[in-house]
């Protein structure tokens, strides 16, 4: 049996060395998401609605709305669904309040049980409807 030199030298087995079953794959996280208020608990807001660009599917967020934005985020698609959480400052002040920030993810499922990666996170929040435009850039691996 013949062993490339990094077998030879290697304590660990080839099939822990080699994950042969998993290329890696890039996504582009520009996306956008149009989610609107299911329940409030003081500033703590419980949204949901379409996603669309790179990633199509749905989002459930929680969303702590005060001098700081933050939550966390489920985006399900028909081919797995992805966690993550994200902070952003507001800007501005009345009805309509821009974010800016950055989002990471925490996890996913399905083809994206790998997933991993961080990006930004740009949005609107409308005070009156409580409702939100969520925009994400960035790359994430999986």
């Amino acid at each position: 049996m013949l062993m490339s030199p990094v077998e030879s030298y290697s304590s660990e087995p080839a099939a822990r060395r080699l994950d042969i079953g998993h290329a890696a794959r890039s996504l582009n996280a520009t996306s956008a998401g149009h989610l609107h208020l299911v329940r409030a608990e003081g500033s703590q807001l419980f949204e949901e609605g379409p996603v669309t660009g790179a990633v199509v599917g749905s989002m459930r967020a929680m969303l702590n709305t005060g001098a700081i934005f933050s939550g966390t985020f489920t985006t399900r698609t028909s081919a797995g669904s992805i966690d993550g959480r994200g902070r952003a400052t507001p800007h501005g002040s009345g009805r309509y309040q821009s974010f800016s920030g950055t989002f990471v993810v925490t996890g996913g499922s399905g083809r994206y049980s790998r997933i991993s990666g961080h990006g930004g996170l740009y949005g609107v929040f409308d005070r009156r409807s409580d409702s939100v435009v969520i925009q994400t850039t960035g790359k994430l691996s999986f």
